[in-house]
């Protein structure tokens, strides 16, 4: 007999609150594993889908179970696994690192260096990441900064010193009526590596730093690409699960990343926080994310 099985889901478009209920419990395929679920982060993504529905992903199904940043232990292995054995405990993929490297590093997106756990050696390029207090924004930083990059970022003024620890040389407040003039200058004689807009109320602002500086014209963006993008500025939006298919998913995951946290040349930032036990609070914590938002901590629910 198979275990016991729940999910906490949209049952249909829209659909406000979750439905915590039962689901057929799965059956690993050809290089799949089962993990017995501890602990899942929410993300934004999460209550965007709820709240927008069909107009962010019309192609999606319902009922439908979200979640993506999931630490558990290994139950079951499918045919052909090597890698892993139950009784693993193991992390998914973290969608703020999915979202980080790919913007950083694919060759079609910022194309930046890769970064190094030893002997990282400035390249004389800067990097303008917005939000840096985010769970994108924290990895996208420490990730640059690991390449040789100077990164100079944004954040409430609380979390200055939060995103300097990550690596950051600068630090401006994203609420300043000046914030564009002054990004715009502390650009002044360096070299622009590009921007990687994770919010997209920064968008405008990011297009106009990179293109008023002297370097790179190219920005990520952790969102739809709005259509008024600046002339001489290339603008592309990044897919999270794109570096599985190419060779930045395993450099980063395979390579740097169990390098540099054995080392602890990274950390596991933004800070976690507790909100609740069971999948009855995953609303809640989907509701709490989307009026108050989470800088410079992540939001997990335990199971």
């Amino acid at each position: 007999m198979a275990p016991p099985n729940a999910a906490a889901q949209l049952t249909a478009v829209r659909a406000h609150p979750l439905v915590v209920q039962s689901v057929p419990y799965p059956t690993p395929g050809e290089g799949e594993i089962i993990i017995k679920v501890a602990a899942a982060a929410v993300n934004p993504m999460d209550w965007m889908i709820q709240t927008l529905g069909e107009n962010l992903f019309p192609w999606l199904q319902y009922p439908l179970t979200l979640g993506n940043d999931a630490a558990g232990t290994v139950v079951e292995v499918g045919p052909g696994v090597t890698k892993f054995k139950v009784g693993d405990r193991v992390v998914g993929l973290n969608a703020a690192s999915m979202h980080a490297a790919p913007g950083l590093f694919q060759k079609d997106l910022l194309a930046l260096d890769y970064p190094s756990v030893d002997n990282v050696k400035p390249n004389g390029k800067t990097l303008l990441v917005w939000a840096g207090a985010s769970s994108v924004g924290s990895n996208a930083v420490q990730l640059a900064a690991a390449a040789g990059y100077e990164v100079i970022t944004t954040s409430s003024p609380k979390n200055f010193d939060y995103c300097k620890k990550l690596g950051a040389s600068q630090v401006f407040d994203y609420n300043s009526k000046t914030i564009t003039q002054d990004l715009i200058k502390a650009f002044e004689g360096k070299t622009s590596a590009g921007g990687f807009a994770v919010h997209p109320a920064s968008a405008e602002i990011v297009f106009e730093v990179v293109a008023k500086s002297n370097g790179t014209k190219f920005v990520t963006t952790a969102f739809e690409v709005p259509e008024k993008v600046p002339e001489g500025i290339v603008a592309k939006m990044v897919w999270g699960g794109s570096l599985k298919d190419n060779e930045v998913g395993p450099l980063i995951f395979d390579q740097y990343l169990p390098a540099a946290l054995a080392k602890k040349k990274f950390q596991c930032a933004p800070h976690a926080v507790v909100f609740g036990e069971g999948l009855d609070k995953v609303q809640d914590a989907w509701d709490q994310l989307k009026a108050q938002g989470a800088s410079a901590k992540k939001l997990v629910i335990t199971l």
